[in-house]
């Protein structure tokens, strides 16, 4: 009997929740309004995805219209940096941003396109843990800088930043600070109201909720902002996103919010335990393998390992009957090497025996007992 391959990267895409699929169903037949519609359909559209707005806003405690639906956390990262730092730069002001080596490339790309329309970046380094230090962030603050962009977790290492610290920081200075918090919503809490941070992106599909749905907060020193759309055409979303919005997916996006209030703590010491496991598993076979990023300072659903003696292929191509990652799978589809454990100090051949395995909620005992076996066995 051939059995299905144990599913470990959920770091990269969860599972729809079979409650939130639930909600999305109706919507995609028997209510196919568009929500810009005034007719009496369209209405209930626009009341579904406000509720969707407002199960957002109640997950993250902040204020139903601090939210701005996009389709995909990319998008809401590009809104927030190029969003408010282009009307300064064609001002003619002088733009400094520092962010990290080790954000995802939703975030690194967008400053080089930054750099290029006249910006001054200044990536900071991680430290060998994989966190990044706020007093190093401090330290690149200059008169100048218009905003700091730093991730809530580490989406290859799954280490936790110091987000209030370093919010603190900006807020002092009077300094734009964005957050992509995608890793982290859903995973660990997230309470905006107690965070000092303007400006927050984050998507459904890795907290159980549907690909396609995603959001934009923007709150605190954001408000008020001059914020250059991306996408013109329509004025849907108060002029900052426009274009027919996806009925079902924000649907799927509220209900995965409400799912994650009502489990999240149970979530967390499952998934944390079962990839202790995991972890002790591979550690007790692999005596010589090294975890990476700071043990104390992780998300629950990430564990980044290197096993030196794996072998001439890389460790993922060793591994069968489980389906992880080297890091993220947007670089990873390119055939690039982590930057991000180049970042903490990893080679290239420690980097080819690397893998990322991310749990889930749908992360079964089994599924880590199958998993333990496929790692035993390499090298034998």
């Amino acid at each position: 009997m051939i059995t299905a391959p144990v599913y470990l990267d959920n770091a990269a895409s969860t599972a729809i929740d079979p409650q939130v699929l639930e909600a999305m169903l109706p919507w995609f037949v028997q209510r196919p309004a568009n929500p810009s519609g005034r007719h009496a359909a369209g209405r209930e559209a626009e009341a579904a995805v406000e509720h969707a707005r407002a199960q957002l806003a109640h997950m993250l405690a902040c204020e139903s219209k601090a939210v701005t639906f996009t389709a995909s956390a990319t998008e809401s990262c590009n809104l927030a940096l190029k969003g408010l730092i282009r009307p300064r730069l064609r001002r003619g002001e002088p733009v400094h941003i520092v962010s990290s080596a080790v954000e995802h490339s939703a975030v690194l790309d967008p400053l080089r396109r930054l750099e290029c329309e006249g910006a001054s970046v200044d990536l900071t380094p991680p430290t060998p843990g994989g966190w990044i230090d706020p007093a190093e962030v401090d330290r690149r603050l200059q008169d100048d800088t218009a905003l700091v962009s730093i991730m809530w977790v580490n989406n290859e290492l799954g280490t936790i930043n110091d987000i209030a610290a370093i919010g603190e920081r900006c807020r002092d200075r009077g300094i734009l600070f964005h957050c992509d918090a995608s890793q982290a919503v859903g995973k660990i809490p997230v309470d905006l109201s107690t965070v000092p941070v303007d400006a927050v992106s984050l998507c459904a599909h890795k907290m159980y909720g549907p690909k396609g749905a995603a959001a934009l907060v923007l709150q605190g020193r954001a408000v008020g902002r001059p914020l250059e759309a991306l996408i013109e055409g329509g004025g849907q979303e108060r002029g900052l996103r426009s274009g027919t919005l996806d009925v079902p997916g924000l649907v799927g996006f509220g209900a995965a919010a409400a799912r994650v209030c009502e489990v999240l703590h149970d979530d967390f010491e499952r998934i944390a335990k079962l990839r202790d496991t995991l972890q002790a598993a591979i550690l007790a076979a692999h005596p010589d393998a090294i975890v990476n990023g700071e043990l104390d300072r992780r998300a629950p659903h990430i564990l980044n390992i290197t096993i030196p003696t794996s072998g001439p292929e890389p460790l993922i191509d060793q591994l069968a009957g489980v389906n992880c990652s080297v890091g993220a799978a947007c670089p990873s589809a390119k055939g690039e090497p982590s930057y991000v454990l180049t970042a903490i100090g990893l080679g290239a051949e420690a980097a080819a025996a690397t893998a990322r395995l991310s749990l889930g909620r749908t992360t079964t005992d089994e599924d880590i007992r199958k998993a333990s076996d496929a790692f035993r066995l390499i090298g034998r």
